[in-house]
């Protein structure tokens, strides 16, 4: 089975066809969307602003990493509900666009990203100047926020793409 025929049949399910049909599902559905992109954008500006040493210096960047990282972590999960419910209601439309897969292995990129650049961090004993790394810290924290940059745009024009 092709991704064309997989999406035609997913449109004829009755879960795809009830998100469709419910009054209001839809909006909410992208409301929520778009509420947990401001939170994840949110917590990644400022954490990766921290390591880039732009903003809140006066901070460890664990302390800024370990109070913004279950705030991304949690937004994550939102978009991959809500996303998943877009995705079912309208798989014709997103699942043979170019741009959701490059939107897909965008995120796949930032959230690795994000695993391996973050989770040292958490540790208590860890130093991120004595770090191996260290001297990529910045680098990469612009490489994050313009990899989440990358995520949202796709899906923004997700909508206007054939």
């Amino acid at each position: 089975m092709n991704l064309h025929e997989f999406s035609s049949q997913l449109y004829t399910t009755h879960i795809s066809t009830l998100i469709r049909e419910t009054d209001g599902l839809v909006a909410t559905t992208q409301s929520l969307h778009i509420l947990a992109i401001a939170v994840l954008v949110g917590s990644v500006l400022v954490s990766d602003l921290r390591l880039a040493g732009v903003l809140a210096t006066d901070e460890s960047p664990q302390t800024v990493v370990r109070r913004h990282l279950p705030w991304l972590w949690g937004a994550v999960v939102v978009l991959l509900l809500t996303g998943s419910v877009l995705v079912v209601g309208e798989p014709n439309r997103v699942l043979s666009n170019p741009l959701f897969w490059t939107k897909l292995a965008l995120i796949a990129f930032a959230l690795v990203l994000t695993l391996l650049f973050r989770r040292p961090l958490l540790r208590s004993q860890f130093r991120l100047e004595d770090a191996a790394w260290a001297a990529w810290a910045k680098p990469l924290a612009w490489v994050s926020m313009l990899a989440w940059v990358a995520v949202i745009s796709c899906g923004r024009w997700i909508a206007y793409a054939i």
